[in-house]
């Protein structure tokens, strides 16, 4: 069953794989090269489908210093249709729909391949940021234009943790059109495991169907990894923090706690009655961590009921 259809019908249990693309000033020669590596390592995985991130300058997010400077990317719709051609299962194309202006977005909606092309749109990093396109000028345009567009929306359990809403925020996208989230990054088990124990019952009290909630991992090499999940918003719990500074080799340590937490997490859902799928992503750049990443989703892969 393909994804789009696994995810209209809240079947779950899919896996997935997240990128970034290519640095905007790569050549186009070194942008290719850069595709058929990412191939070449994700197409024994077997995967669902790829997830193409959309970068933004999020500094005016946090008045803490960026541990990793900003560099910009390439715009992952041009990167997918330019350099990724080969790939043979669906892409959600992450849009960070403030740095585009509504025409283009429209064009872009327009152009697109519904059943190899899934979204997910992301607001603004601030309330203050200006933008070319708010987050529901550009829900309503794809309901407008493309609405058999797959679209899904971003689920942050850390925000559920420090506001009591966030399952709230799921069922109102929800509303909007969003046919499945995407968490960041999890470590914390606890604030993911709210989130979802929040909307299910809540899905029960509105007579609402409940879609998939896409879990992301990752791991961890270094204290500056670390570091950069602080300043992106992951709560990476002070006991974790304490092991993977202190182990011999964190990217294993990270590697394991990761997977104990997907573990806990598909026991949960399916407990509950709840479709999830699993993200997996290398928040760093170095090999070293694409590769412990790449086994992390090999590991989890095993664990899903795919079929069906």
């Amino acid at each position: 069953m393909d994804l789009r259809r696994r995810i209209l019908e809240g079947k779950g249990e899919f896996l997935l794989f997240a990128v970034t693309p290519p640095r905007q000033a790569a050549s186009p020669e070194r942008a290719q090269e850069i595709a058929e590596v990412t191939l070449e390592r994700l197409r024994p995985l077997g995967l669902d489908g790829l997830v193409l991130y959309d970068i933004d300058d999020e500094s005016d997010r946090t008045s803490q210093e960026r541990p990793f400077p900003f560099l910009p990317t390439m715009d992952p719709a041009d990167y997918l249709a330019r350099h990724l051609s080969a790939w043979d299962v669906p892409a959600v194309v992450y849009r960070v729909v403030g740095k585009y202006p509504e025409a283009d977005l429209r064009s872009w909606l327009l152009a697109q391949d519904a059943d190899r092309v899934l979204s997910v749109f992301v607001g603004a990093s601030s309330h203050g940021k200006q933008v070319a396109t708010s987050l529901t000028q550009a829900r309503q345009l794809r309901a407008a234009v493309r609405p058999e567009l797959t679209l899904g929306g971003v689920a942050i359990p850390e925000r559920h943790t420090r506001r009591g809403d966030e399952h709230l925020r799921l069922l109102a996208k929800q509303a909007a059109g969003c046919s499945f989230f995407v968490t960041q990054v999890v470590y914390d088990v606890n604030a993911a495991k709210d989130l979802v124990s929040d909307y299910r019952y809540e899905c029960e009290a509105r007579g609402v169907t409940p879609v998939p909630i896409v879990f992301t991992f990752s791991v961890v090499g270094s204290t500056k990894t670390l570091e950069f999940l602080s300043w992106l918003g992951v709560d990476v719990p002070r006991w974790i923090q304490n092991e993977l500074r202190h182990s011999a080799d964190p990217l294993v340590a990270s590697h394991e706690h990761a997977f104990a937490t997907a573990l806990d997490l598909i026991a949960y859902c399916r407990r509950l009655g709840v479709p999830f799928g699993l993200n997996v992503e290398s928040v760093s750049i170095r090999r070293a961590e694409i590769e412990q990443s790449v086994s992390l989703a090999a590991q989890l892969r095993r664990e899903l009921h795919r079929s069906g």
